[in-house]
């Protein structure tokens, strides 16, 4: 903690949420890139993310902390603080579907429906495919995020190039939109029983 004008600042605490996308494999670059503009990180994956869509070891290695996938018992410790803002990259169709439908069967997307009522930044970087993208559900899903206070960066479809290779995928727009909300200074929010277990 360091000291800015007589007032304690404290160093922030940025939730990285990944979802299932190929294009997840970079997701250390995010990580990396937050740490150099002064946030702390943990992340969040969705299961089916966790099961082999980036590198676990190197992803806990950077962020020195465990990847969280499952809701703790309650009594076990917390292994992240809350959060000061949230990053979704990449966030996939059924995330961003599920998420503006208020929907909270993962702890992925419980922390998102939570970030809503926390009222902490939340920016989303999409990876849908055009032929998703088209389907009227993800539209309306985006404006009522949106409505939310939601930032979007701009939509990647993920899909591989001509080669195999990934396109370039823009993870530190991600930053760059929650830069544009003021630093939290202070105690952190409160942190909801919603960490303990699933909503009944």
């Amino acid at each position: 903690m360091t000291e800015h004008a007589g007032e304690p600042v404290k160093t922030p605490f940025l939730y990285v949420v990944v979802c299932a996308a190929g294009i997840a494999s970079g997701v250390g670059q995010l990580v990396t890139a937050a740490q150099a503009r002064g946030w702390e990180v943990g992340v969040i994956a969705t299961p089916v993310a966790l099961g082999g869509f980036f590198d676990t070891a190197e992803v806990e290695r950077l962020t020195g902390r465990p990847i969280r996938s499952a809701w703790r018992s309650p009594g076990d410790p917390r292994p992240f603080p809350p959060p000061d803002a949230v990053a979704v990259a990449p966030a996939t169709f059924n995330t961003i579907n599920k998420w503006a439908a208020g929907t909270a069967d993962t702890l992925a997307l419980a922390t998102l429906c939570e970030a809503y009522g926390l009222g902490v930044p939340v920016a989303v970087l999409p990876c849908v495919a055009d032929t998703l993208a088209a389907h009227p559900a993800y539209r309306e899903s985006l404006v009522r995020l949106r409505a939310m206070g939601v930032r979007f960066g701009e939509a990647a479809s993920g899909e591989a190039e001509e080669g195999g290779g990934r396109p370039d995928f823009a993870w530190e727009r991600a930053l760059d939109l929650l830069e544009a909300f003021p630093r939290p200074r202070g105690p952190r929010p409160a942190e909801s029983g919603m960490r303990h277990g699933p909503p009944s």
